[in-house]
Order: C-alpha cells, then sequence, then structure tokens
C-alpha cells in the first residue's frame, strides 16, 4: 500500500456533499454562493434548497458555496490529526468489512493495494470561504457567453443522442446539456483526484464516516461490476464523478449504458452521460413537457415573506396577487409554484414550479438551479435574465452575518445560534426587523442593514 502521495487535480470541482459535506466547490468553478444540504445527484447546497445526482448528500458545481444556516450544519468541528499509519489500519479493517459484504478479492485489491491517504483532503473538506458569493457573480460565470456557446455546440454535436434521451425520459436536451455545462465545463473538468483515495480519506477522516463509508463500498461495487477501472474513476475531492459529477451511490441507483457496451461510462461515453443526468431527473420527479418556471415583476406592496421555496400556490393565485410574466405571457400553469428574489426586492425574481425543484435535487441550491434553468434556455436561444441585479452591493463576510445574527438575536428577533449563514430562520428574522424600521421586509442582507442593526 501506498503511503501518502501528491493530490492531483483541482481544488474546486462540482457536487459536494449535500447531508455530509458542508460545502464544496466545484469543478466548472460555477457554484452558488451559499449552501445547505439534502439529497442530491452532483452535491451542493444553498440555504434550503440542497443537491443530489450525489444522492444522499450533496454536490457543488463552480463557486464557492457554503453550508446553509438554520439547518443545522455548521462549520466543520475539530478532529484529532490524522496520519498514513493510522490510515493503512483503517483500509485494513475496511477491506475486512467490505469482503464480508460481498466484495472479492479481485476487488479490493485493485482499489486498496495501492490506497493512498490524501492530507490535501482534508484541508479541502474543513475549508470554509469567509466571503459569501454574490449570485450575480456566480451566474456571470456560470452562464457566461462562452459556456453559452460552447453548450450550444455541444447540443448541436450530439444531437441524435440528445434528441433521442429527451424522447426516452422527458427532459430537454438543453437542460441535460445545462446540467453537463455548469458541473464540469462539457467535461474540461471533472477533476483528478482517484475516487478510492478520496473517499477512503474521508472515511478515515471520521467527520464523514457514516457517509464515506456507504460510498465507498458503492464505489467498489462499480469496479466489481467492471463499468470503470481504478485508474480511470476520477472526479472531485469529495468523490463525485465524471461529465455530470454522480457519488458513487448515485450512479448505482441512476447510471445508464445508453452506448449499449455493456458498461455505464460518465466519464468517456456521452450517450451514457445524457442518459443516465436525465435517467436522474426523471426519477426525482421531472414533468415532461412543463416549463421550470419564468422570470416575473411583482406588485408594490408585495409580501417578500412568500418568497421561500416552502410557500407554494397555484398559478392563478400568484396571478390575482400581481405577480406577472416579464414576456407579458400568462404565468406558466402550475399548481405548486413558489416566487423567489434571490437578490431580495432590489433584484430579479422569479415564479418556479415542480422542475425547478427536480435541478435542486440534482443539488440543491437554488442559485445552482438558476443557473442551469438559465443557461438552458439560452442554449435553447431563449432570453436569459432581464431585470438588473443590484451589482453595488458588495459580499458580505460570515463574520458580518454572524454580527447580524447577533443583532438580531439581541434585539428580540430570534434567529438561532449564529453560524454566518443566512437561512431561512435567519431571513424571517431580518424580515421582522425591516417591518419594525419601515423597510421593505425582503429578509436580504445588505452591508447598509447590518451596520443599521449593529449600531442601534
Amino acid at each position: 500500500m501506498k503511503r501518502v502521495t501528491p493530490i492531483r487535480g483541482s481544488a474546486t470541482l462540482s457536487l459536494c456533499l449535500s447531508l455530509a459535506l458542508a460545502g464544496c466547490q466545484s469543478v466548472a468553478d460555477t457554484h452558488p454562493p451559499s449552501a445547505a444540504t439534502a439529497p442530491a445527484a452532483s452535491s451542493t447546497a444553498q440555504d434550503g434548497d440542497a443537491p443530489a445526482a450525489q444522492q444522499q448528500q450533496g454536490s457543488t458545481s463552480s463557486g464557492t458555496p457554503t453550508a446553509s444556516s438554520d439547518t443545522g450544519v455548521g462549520s466543520p468541528e475539530q478532529v484529532p490529526n490524522r496520519d498514513a499509519a493510522g490510515f493503512e489500519a483503517w483500509v485494513n479493517d475496511f477491506r475486512r468489512q467490505a469482503a464480508a459484504e460481498g466484495i472479492d478479492q479481485t476487488t479490493l485489491a485493485e482499489a486498496f493495494d495501492r490506497a493512498s491517504f490524501q492530507p490535501r483532503i482534508l484541508e479541502l473538506d474543513r475549508s470554509q470561504p469567509e466571503f459569501t458569493r454574490q449570485i450575480w457573480s456566480y451566474l456571470d460565470t456560470a452562464v457566461s457567453p462562452q459556456r453559452v456557446a460552447n453548450g450550444r455546440e455541444r447540443l448541436e454535436a450530439n444531437r441524435d443522442t440528445a434528441t433521442s434521451v429527451a424522447r426516452q425520459y422527458g427532459v430537454p436536451s438543453e437542460i441535460i446539456v445545462a446540467i453537463w455545462g455548469i458541473e464540469s465545463n462539457y467535461g474540461s473538468n471533472f477533476g483528478d483526484f482517484e475516487t478510492i483515495d478520496a473517499l477512503a480519506t474521508l472515511g478515515y477522516d471520521g467527520r464523514r464516516q457514516s457517509f464515506a463509508r456507504g460510498e465507498l463500498m458503492a464505489a467498489l461495487k462499480i469496479l466489481q461490476d467492471g463499468d470503470i477501472d481504478r485508474e480511470r474513476m476520477r472526479g472531485s475531492w469529495a468523490g463525485a464523478m465524471g461529465h455530470t459529477q454522480f457519488i458513487p451511490s448515485s450512479f448505482l441507483a441512476y447510471a445508464v449504458d445508453n452506448d449499449g457496451d455493456g458498461r455505464r461510462d460518465i466519464w468517456g461515453s456521452i450517450p451514457d452521460v445524457m442518459a443516465s443526468t436525465a435517467n436522474y431527473l426523471a426519477k426525482s420527479g421531472w414533468q415532461r413537457d412543463q416549463r421550470w418556471g419564468t422570470e416575473v415583476t411583482l406588485p408594490p406592496g408585495f409580501d417578500y415573506a412568500q418568497t421561500e421555496l416552502s410557500v407554494r400556490h397555484d398559478s392563478r393565485e400568484w396571478a390575482a396577487q400581481g405577480v406577472k410574466s416579464v414576456t407579458g405571457e400568462p404565468l406558466p400553469n402550475f399548481d405548486q409554484a413558489a416566487v423567489i428574489a434571490p437578490a431580495g426586492a432590489k433584484g430579479p425574481a422569479f415564479l418556479v414550479g415542480p422542475n425547478f425543484r427536480v435541478i435542486m435535487r440534482y443539488n440543491a441550491s437554488t442559485s445552482y438551479a438558476l443557473a442551469v434553468a438559465t443557461l438552458a434556455d439560452r442554449i435553447a436561444g431563449r432570453p436569459g435574465i432581464q431585470g438588473e441585479w443590484p451589482r453595488a452591493e458588495p459580499a458580505l463576510s460570515r463574520s458580518q452575518i454572524r454580527r447580524m445574527q447577533q443583532a438580531l438575536n439581541d434585539h428580540g428577533f430570534d434567529v438561532g445560534t449564529p453560524d454566518g449563514l443566512v437561512g431561512p430562520n435567519t431571513r424571517a428574522g431580518l424580515r421582522a426587523y425591516q417591518r419594525s424600521i419601515g423597510a421593505i421586509p425582503d429578509g436580504y442582507p445588505t452591508q447598509a442593514l447590518i451596520q443599521r442593526l449593529t449600531e442601534s
């Protein structure tokens, strides 16, 4: 067994680990500003929205998402120092467990005879960015003109496959290609960390033991099934793999052999990549022939307490409140629609339906889902976001958010334990404070608002 070897690959990769990992960075450097936790394919989450092709855990795709507040997920706790000798003992014990669970000796030898402890992965796992990333900064990268152009080229180059997959699974081609673009920049960077080493290191670390053990066992089953060999099983430091960043358990559940070669290859076969991604979305509840949502304008006096994904009405009720499409067309016909305003009253607003929430099962972040939806629209030739973002607003640091949360608590607006992450409870407390001072209660923190709150 090898001991410590240098780590290859980028430190920012898509598909973090939703429930297990509080926040990773994505491969294509296009991930949302803040993250939450929930099942996802790739893995990343944001504020009560969370990821999924990384099924059970979350994902990341770019930018610097962090764990969502008000969800019980905070900064990584301190853990004892780990070393290569202890890692070897842990791997030997895991080999015995895997053998008892049906993994054959040939697979175990392939996986673990040269397993190596990766200290860099622990550094990445424990890192927490101090500053959040504004959503418009994230979207500028995620839906850049170059990414739109590249997406159109990839779609045209794989038109027959994309059309066939869309027909079979009911998921539009542009949505599949957009996820591909956000997760790995169309395969140009899906990570170069060896998945076995990454998951073994995370399992040995102890903080992710349950998650990492399950994903490592799933990775061994992938090797045993012959879908990929150890050398080519690569991806993010958090265990997400291939063009659209599936974690191993999601691979086992949703990956598809679409090219008929007997292997499910999300690393080298674009037909398999497209079908696997579409299958994940379809089995997560994608509704055929229904849009993700639409950009809207909100009427004067609109109650911004309704701008939470948990508040849902049918489209007729939203229309009765004065919510209108920016295009002037009727609102999409949704039975369960939410209105979101990611930058508060000064930014664009969106009416989102069930398919938007399905995208969030891939990666539980509203920013991520909005990036996928917008990139898909642009690839398909539809217009992008029309409203203006409040670009003059500077990014906030976690320490500033913590001070705001503490001040809200001190003023009687209970938001729970200050953690520097903005979630539903923090937004609710901030809205209550905004009402008390006669401001629009949109729950969106700004430096001016924090200064007024902390100085009062």
